[in-house]
Parts: C-alpha cells; sequence; structure tokens
C-alpha cells in the first residue's frame, strides 16, 4: 500500500493545532484555474456536500475595515446583510492583487484561519446545519474538515444569514 505525501503544514493548520482544534486534512488536484465555480469543482473532487464547504471572501469597508465572510461555495455573498452584521456601511470584495499583501493566502487557498493579522470573521448560518465544515487549508490542493463549534470559537466568528437567496 503506498503512502500518502506528506503535506507541508500551512498557517492555518498550526493555527488549528495551536488552538486545539481537531481537523481532517484533504487533499485534491488543483489545475490552477481561477474560475467561477471552484469550490464546486473541488467539493465534486472530495465527494462533499457543497453546502458543507465554504469559501473564503475578505472583503474591504469603505473605512479600510477588513471582513472575512464565509459562505457555502455554491451561494454568494449578500455584501448588505454582511456589511450590517459587521457593523459597516458597506462592504466589496478586496481586490485580488491584495489579497496576499493583506491575509498571507492566494487566491483559491485563502482560509479563515491563520491569517496575517485577525479580522472579524463572519460564517453564514446554514454551517450549523452541519457537525463539520470544509475551509481551504491555506494553500491551493488543501482543505481542511472542521468541527463547526470549535471553529467558530477559535474564530470568535459571528455566524449569521449572509448569503443572497
Amino acid at each position: 500500500m503506498a503512502k500518502a505525501p506528506k503535506v507541508q503544514k500551512t498557517n492555518a493548520m498550526r493555527e488549528l493545532e495551536r488552538e486545539g482544534v481537531p481537523y481532517i486534512l484533504h487533499t485534491y488536484e488543483d489545475d490552477g484555474e481561477e474560475a467561477r465555480g471552484l469550490g464546486e469543482s473541488i467539493a465534486a473532487q472530495l465527494g462533499e456536500d457543497p453546502g458543507q464547504g465554504f469559501k473564503t471572501l475578505v472583503t474591504v469597508a469603505p473605512s479600510g475595515n477588513h471582513v472575512v465572510c464565509c459562505v457555502p461555495v455554491a451561494e454568494e455573498l449578500d455584501f448588505k446583510a454582511a456589511a450590517k452584521v459587521a457593523g459597516e456601511k458597506s462592504l466589496e470584495m478586496l481586490p485580488t492583487k491584495q489579497l496576499t499583501a493583506v491575509t498571507g493566502y492566494v487566491r483559491g487557498g485563502c482560509s479563515p484561519i491563520g491569517l496575517k493579522r485577525p479580522f472579524p470573521v463572519i460564517f453564514d448560518e446554514t454551517c450549523w446545519l452541519y457537525d463539520a465544515v470544509y475551509i481551504s487549508g491555506g494553500r491551493r490542493g488543501i482543505q481542511l474538515e472542521v468541527p463547526v463549534e470549535p471553529l467558530l470559537t477559535c474564530l470568535n466568528a459571528l455566524t449569521a444569514d449572509i448569503c443572497r437567496r
């Protein structure tokens, strides 16, 4: 039986371990494409429910404050609802060119945990439908399956209805 390839730890994994939050590492083939539907494609590769996989979206308010929003991979963020929860006037997506400088992560590998600096985090309330959710592991090709309650506690995250429905 072949051994699974060893995966170098990411900041997200280190932070979860430091906080004592258990996780299961999953890997997938990264084709390098950064197109719409990436999260759904990853969910299909891993055989996971797309509602259980959460993408990390980094937003910025006119005040310059950053807010991290996590929504199911097949859903879209309701910027107005998220801004209200965050106590901001409005939110817009952080330009992709700024993502690595602000978070330390690349597009398609951004995790809500292990960011360069802590930012407020809001998960869509549908996360409570599951015992565990899948989030990016901090690098393309890596997903982490993490129990919901310890993850949200570790992040001091809020939950609310922040998807466009």
